[in-house]
Order: structure tokens, then C-alpha cells, then sequence
């Protein structure tokens, strides 16, 4: 395992620490923590640096009496390796946020790293419900979307539309299991069925035997509950089975627009998957995703990377209203005021650090219907906030209920 102070480190200054006016100017570090180099890169790695610097710039553009920096770094997928880097950037390097942070595990572990302390967990990429539920802390805020709310999406939608009958291909981690877990839920209390699950290791070049089971099991509905890479194979290798040709359903619980090209529309057509953010949903979208394009590779933005951008720029205002860097008091801030935000629309930050806000039900467009490298997907439905993400009062969170007491 490498050692995290040998990590690469990547800086933004938004305003020089040369400047003559220096010291009496605010500042704040954001750390950017995220999978560099593995299975969640293309979804977040490089691309979400640049949209942390995004938010940084265009905020110190309104505000340019306050310093923003951004430092990154790779967690290489490894909880151990997460929670020694965010500890180190708080008690050492002074950072007083750290965002993004897919992979579910590492999410976990940052959360109780950050914890009693001043700094912050802003969490756009760690998926698992469970961190704004019964792990939830007044430390972290968890941005773009979770395991509840992509299975309830997904699993509401397809219910309703004749996929009675349920199979779940889920990666045997932290993020997998608690799609599972969402999922089943939202499914059984629709009035379908889970006819069986199993779970796969992650970043496995080899899933044959894995969709043969799935194949057996009769399902109408065959659910991926994984991520990155990993999706991108099991959408391949299934279509080389043909199984699409059986007349069954084909969902992806957290997949990107990444994974949708990287798997090509012949091959992915018909998929079914859940976005909080597409960008070419409405004018906003189209024009930020461009800003974004010109500056990451012409890389079209995925949901992941809006989340970094969104939660970052909420983060730094509520920063600024409360005029603290503390970790607690700047959330409380965040939670007080409703956002109308350029690419997540209405959004509300509730008591438990969830972010709630439209969910879009999106299906992967024939060859023929895109116009485009980046035209993917057609919007086929929608849920708002509050019908798409777990109700407050069943995730557990200790802090609803003495939120009510309050």
C-alpha cells in the first residue's frame, strides 16, 4: 500500500497567497478525495478536481475578498488508506472540507474521521444511504444522490411499468449491499418480487458465470448494483449473451453517462438508469457542461461531477453566511435556507445532511435517435425531492429526533 503523504497532491490557489492584502482575506481549503486511477476514475477522478476548481473560481469571482484552495488526492479505493489522508489534511494540512469521496467504504470511514472535528465530509459520490441514516453526523452533508434514492427511482418506475419480477448482479462491497437493501425495499413495497441476488468482486474482467445465474432466474428486471468499470462489463457481457433478446428489462442503479458511451448505444440501448443531473436536461445544464468540457479533455460532465461542483459552491456560500469555517456551524447554515440551484434545481439540505431534489428516470437511446458523442439518454420520468429520497423520520439519524426536540 502506498503511503498517503506520497500521494499525488494537485493545488488550486483561487486567490495567491502573495497577495499584499493576504491577511485580511478569509480563506478556506477544500480537499478533493477521490478514486484517481481505478474503476470510479472516468466518473469522478480528474474531472471532479476540475469541477471543485469550478465552484472555488466562480465563487471567488462574486467574493474576491475570500481565498479558496483545492488540493486533491487518490484513495486508491481503500478505506484505510481514505481515513489516513482525511486525517492527516485536517490535523496537519489544515483542510477544513473534504468532498466527493466515492466509493462507499471510504465514505463511512472519512465520516467518523471527520467527526467531533471542525472539518467537514461533503460527500457527492459516496452512495450509501446509510451515511446521512444511522451513521449521520453533524459534520457531513451527503450531495448527489444514494442508494435509497437511485433503487427507489428505478425500482418505482420499472414496478410500475410490468417489471414485477426482480434479479440483482450487485459488487460485493458496502455500495453494492446497500443497493440491495434499498432496492428490495422499494420493490416489494411496490407489489414486485426479488427473485434472487448474488454478489460479485469488484473490477472482475470475468462476470460469465454471474449472468448465466441471472439468466436462469426468470426475472423481468435485471439489476446492476454496481459502479464504474464494473457496470461497463456487465453491460458488454450481457449484451454478448443476449440476453436482451429475451424480452427482459435491463437497469443500472449508479451508472453514468461514462459508462453509457464506454459501453456504446448499440450495446446499452434500452438500459434504464437514475441521474439527479444529465446535461442536456434544460439551458442551465447545456451551458455549465460546456464550461466543463472546454477545460476536462472534451469530457461530457456526469452526475457525479455536477454533485462536486453543486455541494462545493453551496458549501463555500454557506461558508461565507455563517462566517466560520467550522464544520457544524457552517452546515447548520446550509440546512436553514432552501437552494435554487443552476444544475440540481430546488434543492433542500434536511437535518439528517441529505440533499434532496429531483431524481430523473433516464433510458439509453437507440443509434439512430443520437445526434452526438454526448447524446445519450431521453428522459422517460421524473420524482421530486421528497418522493424520490428515503423519508426523514426512517433513516435512523439520531439528529431528526433531536432536531424535533429543538
Amino acid at each position: 500500500m502506498k503511503n498517503p503523504s506520497q500521494l499525488l497532491t494537485i493545488t488550486l490557489i483561487a486567490i495567491g497567497l502573495s497577495s499584499p492584502v493576504f491577511a485580511e482575506t478569509r480563506s478556506i481549503k477544500i480537499g478533493v478525495l477521490n478514486d484517481a486511477s481505478g474503476p470510479y476514475s472516468d466518473n469522478g477522478g480528474e474531472g471532479s478536481v476540475t469541477a471543485a476548481k469550478m465552484a472555488a473560481e466562480d465563487f471567488t469571482k462574486q467574493h474576491p475578498d475570500f481565498a479558496v484552495e483545492i488540493i486533491a488526492a487518490d484513495h486508491q479505493n481503500k478505506a484505510d488508506v481514505g481515513a489516513a489522508i482525511a486525517r492527516r489534511w485536517i490535523d496537519q494540512d489544515h483542510v477544513d472540507a473534504v468532498a466527493d469521496v466515492p466509493n462507499s467504504a471510504v465514505g463511512l470511514a472519512v465520516n467518523e474521521v471527520v467527526r467531533g472535528t471542525k472539518a467537514a465530509l461533503i460527500a457527492s459520490s459516496a452512495a450509501s444511504s446509510v451515511l446521512t441514516g444511522k451513521y449521520c453526523s453533524p459534520n457531513t452533508i451527503q450531495w448527489t444522490f444514494d442508494t435509497w434514492a437511485a433503487s427507489h427511482t428505478i425500482g418505482n418506475y420499472l414496478v410500475s411499468h410490468g417489471g414485477k419480477k426482480w434479479y440483482f448482479i450487485a459488487t460485493d462491497n458496502a455500495l453494492g449491499k446497500s443497493m440491495v437493501r434499498d432496492g428490495t425495499s422499494v420493490i416489494k413495497a411496490s407489489g414486485g418480487s426479488v427473485v434472487g441476488s448474488l454478489n460479485v468482486p469488484i473490477n472482475s474482467p470475468d462476470y460469465a458465470s454471474f449472468i448465466l445465474q441471472a439468466d436462469s432466474a426468470g426475472a423481468d428486471v435485471i439489476a446492476f448494483a454496481t459502479a464504474g468499470g464494473d457496470t461497463v462489463n456487465l453491460i458488454k457481457q450481457t449484451s454478448e449473451f443476449g440476453l436482451k433478446q429475451n424480452g427482459r428489462t435491463f437497469a443500472a442503479l449508479l451508472t453514468t453517462t461514462n459508462d453509457v458511451e464506454s459501453s456504446g448505444l448499440a450495446v446499452a440501448q434500452d438500459l434504464i438508469i437514475t441521474q439527479p443531473f444529465y446535461w442536456n436536461l434544460n439551458d442551465a445544464s447545456r451551458a455549465w457542461s460546456a464550461r466543463f468540457i472546454a477545460r476536462q479533455h472534451d469530457q461530457s460532465p456526469t452526475a457525479f461531477h455536477a454533485g462536486v461542483y453543486s455541494s462545493v459552491r453551496a458549501y463555500l456560500n454557506a461558508a461565507l453566511a455563517a462566517g466560520t469555517n467550522d464544520a457544524p456551524a457552517v452546515i447548520r447554515k446550509l440546512k436553514e435556507t432552501p437552494l435554487d440551484d443552476d444544475l440540481f434545481g430546488p434543492v433542500v439540505v434536511r437535518p439528517d445532511g441529505r440533499a434532496i431534489h429531483n431524481m430523473y428516470i433516464l433510458k439509453v437511446k437507440a443509434p439512430s435517435a443520437s445526434h452526438g458523442k454526448w447524446d445519450l439518454l431521453e428522459q422517460v420520468g421524473v420524482l421530486t425531492g421528497p418522493e424520490a429520497f428515503r423519508p426523514l423520520n426512517e433513516g435512523g439519524c439520531s439528529m431528526v429526533e433531536s432536531s424535533k426536540n429543538n
